[in-house]
Formats: structure tokens, C-alpha cells, sequence
């Protein structure tokens, strides 16, 4: 698949102790977008964050919080990325999603099985919430305002 120029990128602020039948929520998300063939995705844990209840979760020891933010960013051509928008919503019960104009700089994957591959941080974002990003509150806390971001490994 080739990628480039004008894209769109969903980020999906959840807990990471949400489930879906009994599974954690964000690999049933990433599953679900390999399956429809999206370009990429990739979930990213935060270690700190708070969502709508404002309940802070964190990783810091002697913290009683074990469900940590978990940040979910998929991307491909607006086209496929809003045929997906309605199925991710669908299964997310509390949390945040966000749906982003990108420009898509290099898009190029390596062989496979050897962590080469490009994932979802090439893409440079464009619109009115590019250049931020956020953490997750953990379960039905909804998302929080942390900094963060980066590429794929």
C-alpha cells in the first residue's frame, strides 16, 4: 500500500483495563482496523493521565491505579478512515476520539517480522489539534490532557 500527501488519523484515548468480550479494548481496536486494511496503527500506554471524573491514574509506585492510559492512533486515506470512524466509536464506552486531518510525509514498511515497518508516526499533523496529544483516564474516567506523541517503533 502506498501513502502519501493528504490523510487522516483517528486517536483513541481509552483505559487500558477496558475490555470487549472479556479481551483488552485497544487489541480489539487494532484487530479490528487490520482487518478493514488501514494503513497502521499503533497503541501507546501512558504513565500518567486523568480523564472526565478527573481521577488521576498513574504508574508510580505506591499508586492504587492499575488501569493506565492507553492512546490508540490509526491512520489511512480519509475515505477508508471514515468508513472505520463508526465501528471504533461503536466499541469505545468511555473514553475519547479524535479524528485528524494529517499530511502523510513517508509512509514505507520493511520486512516483515523485523520491527522495521513504519507505523503510525510518520504522519505530520495538520489540523486544528495537530502537534498534541493527549493520555488517557483509565475506564469510563474518559481522556486527559497529557503531553506525549512520537513515532512507532
Amino acid at each position: 500500500m502506498r501513502l502519501q500527501g493528504p490523510a487522516r488519523r483517528i486517536t483513541i484515548f481509552i483505559g487500558e483495563s477496558d475490555r470487549y468480550h472479556h479481551k483488552p479494548l485497544y487489541a480489539e481496536i487494532v484487530h479490528r482496523a487490520h482487518q478493514r486494511g488501514l494503513a497502521g496503527a499503533s497503541v501507546f500506554r501512558g504513565i500518567e493521565g486523568f480523564g472526565a471524573a478527573s481521577r488521576i491514574h498513574t504508574s508510580r509506585l505506591l499508586s492504587l491505579s492499575e488501569d493506565l492510559p492507553v492512546a490508540i492512533i490509526i491512520d489511512d486515506t480519509a475515505e477508508r478512515i471514515d468508513a472505520f470512524l463508526d465501528e471504533a466509536a461503536d466499541l469505545v464506552t468511555g473514553g475519547l476520539v479524535i479524528v485528524d486531518d494529517v499530511d502523510v510525509h513517508t509512509y514505507a514498511g520493511g520486512d516483515a517480522g523485523t520491527g522495521s515497518a513504519a507505523g503510525t508516526g510518520s504522519a505530520a499533523g495538520t489540523g486544528s489539534a495537530a502537534g498534541t496529544s493527549s493520555a488517557a483516564g483509565g475506564g469510563n474516567d474518559g481522556p486527559a490532557d497529557a503531553p506525549g506523541g512520537g513515532t512507532s517503533p
